[in-house]
This record gives structure tokens, sequence and C-alpha cells, in this order.
């Protein structure tokens, strides 16, 4: 159990968009089913709309790792030792923290020939998340901010 200003970490946090509904449904789905497996130790879901990113990113090392703009793009999965994951890597680490067949299929995720693969299809999904079952127009990702020259 880690404590960070009033923050408790004992478990893994997966932070997401709360206000897509097709990520919505993805966590639902995950907190039914890939809890039944669980076989390692727990883990939280929340959107980063209720999340305290601030401690958070405490816990990260205070490096911006665990932002509202990353969470808006991708899943974020929190560990209790500071560790951030974004998007495909982060359901890897879900998938390996439930056990059973999700673990290695999570293990398989984040080999590292296989990881390149994994993240170019989370990323299709991502940026199509509001055609995807339950999708709606307000799960579309917003457009990305030009780069700003110094």
């Amino acid at each position: 159990m880690v404590e960070t200003g009033e923050v408790v970490v004992k478990d893994p946090v997966l932070v997401f968009d709360g206000d897509c509904a097709f990520c919505s449904s993805c966590v639902r789905w995950g907190e039914r089913y890939l809890r039944q497996t669980l076989a390692s130790g727990g883990w939280e879901a929340v959107p980063f709309q209720f999340a305290d990113l601030a401690e958070l990113d405490a816990l990260a090392g205070g490096r911006g790792e665990v932002s509202a703009e990353r969470a808006e793009r991708e899943v974020l999965w929190v560990t209790p030792s500071g560790a951030v994951y974004g998007g495909a890597q982060a359901v890897a680490r879900l998938l390996m923290r439930t056990g059973g067949v999700w673990a290695y299929l999570g293990a398989v995720a984040a080999l590292a020939p296989v990881r390149p693969v994994v993240a170019v299809v989370y990323r299709w999904v991502a940026r199509n998340r509001h055609r995807m079952p339950g999708g709606t127009a307000a799960c579309a990702l917003p457009p990305r901010k030009p780069a700003q020259s110094a």
C-alpha cells in the first residue's frame, strides 16, 4: 500500500475516459469478467474526470505521465510503485494482473516483438471508438493541438 498525500494506492488503478460510452462499456465488461478469474490481487477503475490525477502523477514521480490530456487519449495503468503504462500496454498489464488465460494474452501483448502491432491496433480502436459498439459522438477523440514552436 502506497500513500501519496491523501491518496492510498494498494492496487493498480486503471484510469479511463468516463465520458466515452465505449470506454465505460469496456471497463464494465472488465470489472464483470476479468475480476472473476482474479488470481493475483485487485485493481480499481476510475474515470479520469473523477480521479485525483495530480496525486497519481505524484506517485509516478511527478513527471506529467498522468494527466487529463493523456487519459483522454489512452487508458492508463498506474501501479502502487508508481509505474505508468498507457494504451495497449495498460491493457496488457490489466490482463496480466487478472490471471488465468487472460494473463497469458497480456504477457504476449507485452512482448517486444508484439508490442508495436498491439499498439497500432490500440491506436486504431482509440481513434475510432466513437464508431465502436456502444460508442457515441462524445467518444470521439479531440483534435490534436499543433505543436508550439519556441
